[in-house]
């Protein structure tokens, strides 16, 4: 690819429209990394941060070192939750070595767009250690719908190394304020043969929500 055409593609990406953008990355995903991996890097510095969201996707699709630290480095760098979000779940194609940064983002980005995803990110890994760490910071999360989530996530560690710590956390749930945390509960805790879960769904077929009654009750059905 010539330097004219180099020119060419960062002026349409830039300026072009959704459907030009994507026409570009599937182009750039053709491309040596040596020549498409300056081109995002370039792109992901720009204003706009919907080109910036592209150029991160661009880059995942060439996963070499140098992808990796324009990535890092953007994490630093990113003011934008969405783009950070998107950087998120590109960076988690690189494997384990990205972990660590979604873990320390995580911990401090308290926006649920990236919390959201970075849950869901380590439900897809196989570092259930990371998984059980972040759950215990969602669990504190003041958006109801991160909460939610990390209740859910609960349901991963179940019959697993940690299912000891999941059916801790369960317990604890068992007695939560809002009832819609009770009612995820006894929705993970369906899943779980575990003796510790089968008292825990007894206790919440006495709860006063009729809605949580009935999640626990449904386990009798299965």
């Amino acid at each position: 690819m010539d330097s004219d055409r180099q020119a060419q593609i960062e002026n349409l990406f830039r300026s072009g429209s959704v459907f030009d953008r994507k026409l570009i990355l599937d182009e750039l995903a053709q491309c040596p990394a040596d020549i498409a991996v300056p081109i995002f890097q370039r792109l992901a510095s720009g204003s706009d941060f919907l080109c910036r969201r592209f150029a991160v996707m661009g880059l995942g699709n060439h996963p070499t070192d140098e992808s990796f630290q324009v990535l890092t480095g953007l994490l630093d760098r990113e003011a934008d939750d969405n783009v950070l979000a998107e950087i998120a779940n590109t960076l988690f194609d690189f494997g384990d070595r990205s972990l660590p940064l979604l873990r320390d983002l995580f911990a401090r980005n308290q926006n649920w767009l990236i919390r959201q995803t970075i849950i869901s990110i380590f439900m897809d890994s196989d570092r259930e250690d990371i998984l059980l760490e972040i759950i215990r910071q969602a669990l504190l999360d003041p958006t109801q719908t991160i909460k939610e989530t990390a209740i859910l996530a609960l349901g991963q560690l179940l019959n697993g190394q940690y299912e000891e710590e999941a059916l801790d956390l369960l317990t604890e749930l068992t007695n939560a304020e809002f009832w819609s945390d009770r009612l995820r509960t006894a929705t993970i805790l369906r899943r779980s043969s575990n003796p510790r879960a089968k008292l825990l769904l007894a206790k919440l077929r006495q709860d006063e929500n009729h809605s949580v009654v009935a999640a626990a009750l449904e386990s009798d059905l299965l």
